[in-house]
């Protein structure tokens, strides 16, 4: 994009500064409007469930619903409680969704849309995933009330919790495709699984892998079964009890939108990214077009995350935080092990 800049006349710095406003914009614009209609998706989704109808009347077939929740939020008054922290507690919500919009920056979409190919993109990824613990945080405490801070501190637990768990599970995978850049892992990917699946998963050594990541993603995003961070019938909503209006809708919108970021990674990281499911010439679409195999198999996961919420029941926080101190942690540590011990027996013959 900055030589088609530098066509129209423009030096390299203004060329090279605008490709990249413009890269920016044709992520985070087109995220923003998924977010809204994966809300509506959602929703369908729980009603189906339950034999419900869902959203309806908004729009052709509702379709218009989330953008009609946006604007009620949007005319509604911003509340600060006369004893909170204003400063905080209107950042907070601000930090939530700007980090949860940033990690998008290294996801690659296809072989060539992707805004920032580094070769840490992966490091990139777990280092702003833990920033998002200071929104929560600064929201529980800003607050000035009981309730937000159970739930600030349960919830800044539970995402510490997971992220160690997470940390270990990706070193196997960053060992089997030996890279930490998102592009070289999925394109370790091409091909792996019995020669003509690309993807991790099909390896019995990484798809236990997959199965404690998806789980694990559920509890980093704060999803059911493990939205303790949001038990009406014992925080009475959570952290963002005391938030209204757009406050509310930028913690809204930023969950959903790292749901998304993990529905993403499970596809990059395990299930090929912007490769076609198999390894055959013709399902392989121009550069550029691959986007629709990675938008695919991010829909997919996230009618997972849903079916898991609409039909599993939620755990007990001491349920939850045995999971990931007591079972995942150790578990990942030892295919760690077996990962880097399998790999310098057969890849390096040591």
């Amino acid at each position: 994009m900055t030589e088609l800049f530098q066509s129209l006349g423009l030096n390299h710095d203004w060329a090279w500064g605008l490709s990249t406003v413009a890269g920016i914009l044709l992520i985070a614009l087109p995220l923003m409007l998924a977010v809204a209609m994966i809300i509506y998706v959602d929703r369908k989704i729980w009603a189906a469930m339950a034999l419900r109808k869902g959203p309806n009347v908004v729009g052709p077939f509702g379709l218009l619903q989330s953008f009609a929740d946006g604007l009620k939020v949007f005319l509604q008054e911003t509340i600060v409680p006369s004893a909170a922290n204003k400063g905080i507690f209107l950042i907070a919500p601000v930090v939530t969704f700007t980090v949860a919009l940033m990690a998008w920056a290294v996801i690659p979409f296809s072989d060539v849309a992707i805004l920032s190919n580094i070769n840490v993109g992966l490091l990139y990824i777990l280092a702003i995933s833990s920033l998002g613990v200071y929104g929560t945080v600064m929201a529980g405490w800003a607050s000035n009330s009981k309730y937000p801070f159970f739930s600030a501190m349960r919830a800044s637990a539970q995402m510490i919790s997971y992220e160690v768990s997470i940390g270990f599970i990706l070193i196997c995978v960053v060992l089997w495709a030996g890279s930490f850049n998102l592009n070289d892992i999925v394109m370790a990917q091409k091909g792996h699984g019995l020669g003509i699946v690309n993807a991790f998963g099909f390896n019995l050594l990484l798809f236990p892998m997959w199965v404690m990541f998806l789980i694990s993603g559920m509890a980093e995003t704060q999803r059911a079964p493990f939205d303790l961070t949001e038990a009406e019938s014992e925080l009475v909503a959570g952290y963002q009890t005391e938030y209204s209006s757009m406050a509310f809708a930028a913690y809204w919108l930023g969950e959903y939108a790292n749901v998304l970021l993990m529905c993403a990674l499970n596809a990059v990281l395990f299930w090929g990214g912007w490769l076609p499911p198999l390894d055959i010439e013709w399902l392989y679409l121009p550069h550029g077009l691959n986007i629709i195999w990675l938008l695919g198999k991010i829909f997919f996961f996230f009618f997972v995350f849903s079916w898991v919420k609409a039909t599993v029941p939620r755990y007990r926080y001491d349920q939850l935080m045995r999971l990931g101190w007591k079972v995942f942690l150790p578990v990942s540590l030892l295919f760690v092990v077996l990962v880097s011990g399998y790999l310098m027996l057969t890849r390096y013959g040591i």
